[in-house]
């Protein structure tokens, strides 16, 4: 309770948001975590009957070997992610930036887009891991980068296979989504180095502001968001407030730890 208070004392003392979200951020919107290969398996049971784990699964390999699998998996993500709706501590913390000016920006490994659906300006989003409503060539024909609106990906479950392919509108080769995969050398990241130039303009700008950093959903097993917030809290004036209802510990000299999901840790720390 302390730590509750604490932490909104100083949300409502700092000058800029800082939003730092992992996979957890989306668990309450009904997302998968993917946390362990239950977890995964779970969401995806034709992939325990092949016995591939997530982190076999989410290598640009398949894009070659067997893009009808690649894209089932992709392709029902896509799907998945269009339909969902973001959770009510989406709309809490816009509801925090609009009251501080809009100074904020958004740190995330999530490939999803929800905080643009859920109305977050998408010049203050850095997409660290890329996105999947983006699209690159397989082949690197190009450097260019396309969105994946109006691309549908129609995926039989019973096979898990892709039911029609997307292919690179210039040269005509297997379209990939534009997400950095793991042993993954082919990644286009001129997209997410555009967002990083934004972020970093962000912490310049604020290089004298005091700094809540609100990380959310952000596990140990892909340590990027975690390492991030806390590299900044030695750096500037900030305090970080980690919502995760497992791996919530923290140094005491850095921020405040809420052992809570998502949608609830927001709204603790907000007083909603």
């Amino acid at each position: 309770m302390q730590n509750e208070v604490e932490a909104r004392n100083w949300i409502e003392r700092s000058e800029a948001i800082l939003i730092t979200a992992g996979a957890g951020m989306g668990v309450d919107s009904g997302l998968p975590d993917f946390r362990g290969n239950e977890g995964f398996w779970r969401a995806y049971p034709p992939l325990k009957k092949l016995n591939i784990r997530f982190e076999e699964m989410a290598n640009p390999i398949w894009f070659e070997e067997n893009p009808k699998l690649a894209w089932a998996f992709y392709g029902h993500r896509l799907n998945l992610y269009r339909k969902t709706i973001p959770h009510d501590g989406f709309k809490m913390l816009l509801e925090l930036v609009k009251k501080k000016n809009n100074n904020y920006f958004i740190f995330t490994s999530n490939v999803d887009g929800q905080f643009q659906k859920a109305g977050f300006d998408e010049e203050k989003i850095y997409e660290v891991h890329g996105s999947i409503h983006h699209l690159q060539c397989t082949q690197n024909c190009t450097d260019e980068i396309w969105s994946a609106d109006g691309v549908e990906v129609e995926v039989d479950m019973e096979k898990f296979e892709a039911k029609n392919i997307p292919t690179c509108p210039k040269c005509g080769a297997v379209a990939r989504p534009n997400i950095l995969m793991f042993d993954d050398g082919d990644w286009n990241w001129n997209r997410a180095q555009t967002q990083k130039k934004k972020y970093i303009q962000f912490l310049e700008k604020n290089e004298k502001s005091k700094i809540a950093i609100i990380e959310i959903g952000a596990g140990t097993a892909i340590p990027t968001v975690r390492h991030t917030g806390e590299t900044i809290t030695n750096v500037f004036d900030a305090k970080l407030i980690r919502i995760n209802p497992r791996e919530y510990k923290i140094n005491k000299n850095i921020g405040f730890s809420i052992p809570f999901g998502g949608l609830e840790g927001i709204s603790k720390v907000l007083g909603k």
